[in-house]
Formats: C-alpha cells, sequence, structure tokens
C-alpha cells in the first residue's frame, strides 16, 4: 500500500503531505482545486511522465524544484522479488520502499529509491508493480495483453503450470543457444581440429623421446667430422706411440733412469718411480685405444643424411612448437615439443566432445520441445476454461456500473510456436460498450469513465489475483447519476475490503455474485460525487486558496483529511452546492449510514 505521497512545489501545490489509509481514499474537492495534480503527481512518482521541459513547466512558480514522494509499504515476496531484480540489490525485509522524483527548471529530473539514485527506466518498470493508475488509456497494467495473461491464469489457478511452461521455456532457449553457438563456431571448430590433428600427427611421426635432440645432434657432429677424427687420432697415436722418439718411448728411457736412482734412494724414489711407471703404461693403453679407434672410423654417407634428416626435423619441430611457446626450456627443447603435444590433444577431445555434442543437443531440444508442448496445451486449456467462466461475471458486472449492452469476451489466439516464456497464447481482453459496435481491445477504449467502469468491473472479479494492490481511479463518475454513484462506490469499497464477485454455484442460470474474502487493495478514487465519496474510509479535501495582497497574491492547494461534521458538510456541499440547507446535511448522513451498512 501507500503509505505516505508528498508533493511540493508542483504547480498549485506548495507542500501536501498525505497520509493514506488501507482500504478506499477518496479524493474531493471544487472544479480547479488541483485534484488532476494528484494524478499528476503519481505519473510523475511512476516514471509515466518524462521529465525536461514538459516537468519543469510544472514546477511552481518561482521556485527551482518540484519533489513527488511516496513511502510503499510492500508485502507480497513475488513483487519484492521483482522489484530488487530491476534494482538490482537487496531490499531489507519488512521495510518501505521511498520513492522520489525531483524535477528541475533547468528541465533535469531525477529519481531514488530508498536513497540510491535509479533510472526513469527503472522507475517505469518498478511502478507497473506499485500502482495501477484507470482512466488514462495507455498507461494501464491490465491494458497491457501480456499482464492479461497474467491476470487470467491467476483466475484460473495456473500460475504454477504457467512458471513450469516458463521453466521449461527458458531450459529449452538455454539449449538451442548452446546448439546455435556451436553451429556457428563449426567452420572456425573445423579448422581448429584440422590444424590441431596435422600438428599433432606431425609430432607423433617424429616419434620423440626425451634427450632425442641432445643424442642425434651429438652424433651429427661426430659423423659430419669423421674425416677429421681419423686424421687427427691417427697424429695423436703416432706422436705418442709410432714415430720415433714417441712420448711413450721417452717415458720408457726415464722410467729406466727413475727406477736406477730409486736403486739408490728406495724411501724416498720408489714411489715415484712406480708413479712413472704407471703413467707410462696408462698413456702406451691410450695410445693403443686411440690406435683402435681411429681404425674403427668408417665414414656411412646414408647415416650421415639420416642423421641430418633427423636433426633437421627435429630443429623444425622445436622451432614451431618448442622454441617460443609456453612449454620452452633450455634444458631440453624436446620437452616443450612434446607438452605441447599434450596440449592440443585436450583442445583436440574437447573440439570433438562438441562435435558429438551436436546430436545430443538435438535430442534434448525435440525432449524439451515436447515436454513444453505439453505443459502449454493444458495451460491452453485452463486459460480457454477460465476465459468462458470470467465473460459472464464481467458482463454482470458491467450491467451493475451502468453499462447494460456492454459486453466482455476473452480472446486466445493459439501460437504454433511460443514467442515467449508465457505459453502457447496471445490474448486480448475484447469489449463492446454499445450495441452496433465491433468489439475492440481493451487498450483502445476511447472513453476514461468506461475505461474505469471497466477496469473496476474486472477488478471486482479478480481482486484476489491481482498483485498489483495501490488503485487509482480517474474519472469513473464521468456522466453518470447518483444512483449509479452508489453502484461504484460500494463496489470499490468492496475492493478496497478484500471481497471478490465469484460464480453461483448453479451452472443452470445466469451467474449471481457470490461474495468471499479475498485480498485487499488500497483504492484511491477522485470523484464529484457525493454518493462514491460517501463509501470511503479515508476521505480527503483538496481545497484552492488564496494568499498575500496585490500582486503577490498566489494561488495554493492544500489536502487535508476530513472526518465527523466537516465530512458531512462536504457531501453535503457536493450535493446543493456551498450554500446547502439542512435537507442536503440530512441527505449526506442518509449517504453514510447507507454506505456504512
Amino acid at each position: 500500500m501507500l503509505r505516505e505521497l508528498h508533493i511540493s512545489n508542483l504547480a498549485v501545490i506548495e507542500d501536501a503531505a498525505m497520509e493514506l489509509q488501507p482500504g478506499l481514499n477518496v479524493f474531493t474537492g471544487e472544479t480547479g482545486a488541483g485534484k488532476s495534480l494528484v494524478i499528476g503527481a503519481f505519473e510523475l512518482l511512476l516514471g509515466l511522465r518524462a521529465g525536461g521541459s514538459d516537468g519543469a513547466a510544472m514546477i511552481r512558480a518561482g521556485c527551482e524544484e518540484a519533489r513527488v514522494s511516496g513511502l510503499f509499504e510492500i508485502h507480497d515476496e513475488n513483487t519484492a522479488r521483482d522489484i530488487q531484480k530491476i534494482l538490482d540489490r537487496s531490499l531489507p525485509a519488512d521495510e518501505p520502499l521511498l520513492v522520489t522524483r525531483r524535477l528541475f527548471a533547468t528541465g533535469r529530473s531525477s529519481v531514488s529509491i530508498n536513497g540510491e539514485p535509479a533510472t526513469a527506466g527503472m522507475l517505469r518498470e518498478i511502478g507497473q508493480y506499485l500502482v495501477d493508475i484507470h482512466g488514462q488509456n495507455d498507461q494501464q497494467y491490465l491494458l497491457r495483453p501480456g499482464n492479461q495473461l497474467q491476470i487470467l491464469d491467476a483466475f484460473a489457478g495456473s500460475l504454477e503450470l504457467r512458471e513450469k511452461f516458463a521453466q521449461g521455456y527458458q531450459k529449452l532457449r538455454d539449449v538451442k543457444n548452446k546448439r546455435q553457438e556451436l553451429l556457428e563456431s563449426q567452420e572456425i571448430r573445423s579448422q581448429q581440429i584440422e590444424l590441431f590433428e596435422f600438428q599433432a600427427d606431425e609430432i607423433d611421426a617424429a616419434e620423440l623421446k626425451c634427450g632425442d635432440f641432445a643424442e642425434i645432434q651429438s652424433r651429427y657432429v661426430m659423423l659430419s667430422n669423421i674425416g677429421k677424427l681419423q686424421q687427427e687420432a691417427g697424429q695423436i697415436y703416432e706422436g705418442l706411440y709410432e714415430a720415433e722418439g714417441s712420448a711413450v718411448e721417452r717415458l720408457q728411457v726415464i722410467c729406466k733412469r727413475i727406477s736406477e736412482l730409486a736403486e739408490l734412494d728406495a724411501e724416498k724414489l720408489a714411489d715415484i718411480s712406480q708413479q712413472i711407471h704407471d703413467a707410462t703404461e696408462i698413456l702406451r693403453d691410450s695410445a693403443y685405444e686411440l690406435n683402435r679407434y681411429a681404425d674403427g672410423l668408417e665414414l656411412d654417407p646414408g647415416e650421415l643424411g639420416e642423421c641430418e634428416e633427423r636433426l633437421d626435423m627435429l630443429n623444425h619441430l622445436i622451432h614451431k612448437y618448442g622454441k617460443n611457446g609456453p612449454h620452452a626450456t633450455g634444458d631440453d627443447p624436446t620437452l616443450a615439443v612434446l607438452a605441447y603435444r599434450e596440449e592440443i590433444g585436450s583442445k583436440l577431445k574437447i573440439l570433438r566432445a562438441e562435435v558429438s555434442d551436436l546430436g545430443g543437443l538435438d535430442a534434448e531440444i525435440a525432449r524439451l520441445e515436447s515436454q513444453m508442448m505439453e505443459t502449454g496445451q493444458k495451460l491452453s486449456a485452463e486459460r480457454a476454461r477460465a476465459g468462458k467462466k470470467l465473460k459472464p461475471l464481467i458482463e454482470s458486472q458491467l450491467k451493475e456500473l451502468g453499462m447494460a449492452e456492454a459486453t466482455f469476451d476473452v480472446a486466445l489466439e493459439k501460437l504454433d510456436t511460443p514467442t515467449g516464456p508465457s505459453g502457447l497464447d496471445a490474448i486480448e481482453f475484447l469489449v463492446r460498450t454499445n450495441p452496433g459496435q465491433d468489439s475492440q481491445p481493451l487498450r483502445k477504449i476511447a472513453s476514461g469513465g468506461e475505461l474505469s467502469r471497466i477496469m473496476l468491473a474486472i477488478k471486482s472479479i479478480l481482486a484476489g489475483s491481482d498483485r498489483i494492490s495501490v488503485l487509482v481511479f480517474d474519472e469513473i463518475d464521468a456522466n453518470i447519476g447518483g444512483r449509479l454513484g452508489s453502484v461504484i462506490g460500494r463496489k470499490m469499497r468492496m475492493l478496497a475490503n478484500g471481497l471478490s464477485a465469484r460464480p453461483a454455484q448453479s451452472t443452470r442460470q445466469a451467474p449471481k455474485v457470490a461474495m468471499e474474502n479475498g485480498s485487499g487493495h488500497q483504492v484511491l478514487c477522485i470523484t464529484h460525487l457525493p454518493q462514491i465519496a460517501a463509501f470511503a474510509d479515508n476521505h480527503l479535501h483538496i481545497a484552492k486558496e488564496m494568499t498575500g495582497k496585490g500582486e503577490k497574491r498566489q494561488t495554493k492547494t492544500t489536502v487535508k483529511p476530513l472526518a465527523g461534521d466537516a465530512r458531512q458538510a462536504e457531501l453535503a456541499e457536493m450535493l446543493a452546492g456551498k450554500d446547502f440547507t439542512p435537507t442536503a446535511l440530512a441527505q449526506a448522513r442518509e449517504l453514510l449510514n447507507t454506505a456504512a451498512s
């Protein structure tokens, strides 16, 4: 409900703070007092009116800004959850929602919700969950076909089935999106698979092992220098052993002489003599080994070619996959190539799985579509039954509201494929207000008074099915008399007190109205009829007064609650004018007593 409405510096309203009550709140006042400004304030508060130059023109003369604030209590968990999604932040439980709209003379406007900035778009989205204004033709919750479908589902008791369809629709859309992404990336994926398979085959063909590169490189260096190795090894062997005056020959002479000396001083030279002798033997053995090495060297052009080819291949793989890659290492470049091979192997597994996923997704889509269509058909059947049940109830209400010739229909069009999460149906509430006319969508009804009465009839039936708890009726008394005014006033009080019309049990006669307790609405109504005002739970009077003198005179609008004698006097004035008689005052008391009963 709307607990408080505060308007400051808006046109002729300097400062008006209204405490609104549960139930039926009625605004009355003489023509030109500023009752339409209350509707204008609501439209600003709900984002239905833009700022800019039009907003600046609404600012009270001489003021820099105007402000409208509303303090809402939200008790419906679904509504609170939807508002939190729009704001993208949580709302403290059981705390009111403070919405403030400011207009500046510069043409700028601002929005804040619970003290934090918000956009006008966010305000419009939130506004449709807070207040429903009737009488403004195209800016109302029930005029939108999508919302009509929501209302019909609530009336039919099909909200759980609708939610099941919505969940299936969302899941199906997610799977289809995934399939589409796979399809759109199929060419790129095929190219990636082709590239990775080529690279994997190239690496696998090399049959790499750890240490391969160092081993092949060493072998290649040896084979490409075999001639030098033979020549140099032979020359060294000759110098060590074969040539005249070789190292071994000279050492043998030295060994002989040191042995002779050791015989003269064995204590100090025996070890030295032995060491020189051992060194001579080692050098002789080394010379023999070197000779055998040189004799065994034989150039094989085929092996050299194979080794060179293998080394070129390793260098190519290392340069291509290992040298500059993420796995490059200075110790063994072969390891980097093997690590890259493992990496693309994992990628290939993922890419090939995505290819096979397409077939699985097609099967999943078929299964989900079947489930969703089954749920949608059940939902459509329940909607069709509810629409037939709703038609006579609304028409009965319209008759009581002075529209005896009006007809009401729920037009459901079955869709071949769903266009959204709400089901397989498109809906329009169709109304014919006068004989000879064609039925028109509810959103195309031109008369504000007729539209408000139609809305009141619908709300009277669907009182417990509508999540919006604050209803504002404007122009509902247009072109009607006092008798019908009493009917409208009674229905608005019923609506405000949570009483909804339901069909009688018998189906053999025209539907009667049975009353049962439901969830109440807070109803705000601007009216000129005392017959309507008498039903108010909270009566607010809008008055215009002049302040100041001469050129400083200003028009000021005030809003005050009425009760007791003051309320009776207001009703009497509405009946007979300012100079009302005791008879008019008695009639006012009678209206109040009748409404109270």
